[in-house]
């Protein structure tokens, strides 16, 4: 884990697990390229919580790939998100590991509901927090039949949300739904 020397706050999570994701990512095919089957299960994430952001995110050593991208203006970028803005006025499916959640959750291997994440101290420092305005998150992995976590999905909002309990629930409904996915295809059946 790395802390912030100066508040001692957990900043991101040591993923020991990385190496097999990356292996297990590239067997499966997924998490280096957008996927229309991504896109649209975003999109029906996005629907189903009312969030304008949604992911199907996927992590290697060094960074995230949103795979699967759901924005309210459609638009997205194959630049890498800098923190402080997206590219032409679109969301970039590329981050740096060490912003936003998703690698807690990858890492914890749980969902995370976050409804101000100005209220954690652990989670407010993170640089989406700041430059991008992220206030809300609701995430869980994608935890596959060999138990690699993959990824995750999410949704995030840049007003706090009161996702509580169904919100929980729906994020880790709408997670198995896509590992089931994810294996059907993988077994030819999709």
């Amino acid at each position: 884990m790395t802390y912030d020397p100066t508040g001692h706050l957990l900043l991101t999570p040591v993923d020991r697990e990385a190496p097999l994701r990356v292996r297990r990512l590239r067997q499966l095919g997924i998490g280096e390229r957008p996927d229309p089957d991504f896109d649209a299960f975003a999109e029906r994430l996005a629907k189903v919580t009312g969030a304008p952001y949604s992911m199907v995110n996927f992590i290697d050593e060094n960074q995230q790939f949103f795979a699967g991208l759901h924005t309210p203006n459609g638009t997205h970028s194959t630049e890498k998100l800098s923190a402080t803005a997206a590219v032409g006025g679109g969301v970039s499916r590329y981050m740096a590991r060490d912003h936003g959640f998703c690698p807690h959750v990858v890492v914890r291997r749980k969902a995370l509901v976050l409804e101000d994440v100005c209220d954690y101290p652990r989670f407010a420092g993170n640089p989406v927090v700041d430059e991008l305005g992220i206030r809300s998150y609701l995430g869980a992995p994608l935890i596959d039949r060999t138990g690699t976590a993959l990824g995750t999905i999410c949704v995030v909002d840049t007003e706090p949300r009161p996702w509580g309990r169904p919100g929980l629930e729906t994020i880790k409904s709408l997670a198995a739904e896509l590992v089931e996915r994810i294996h059907r295809r993988e077994d030819g059946r999709l």
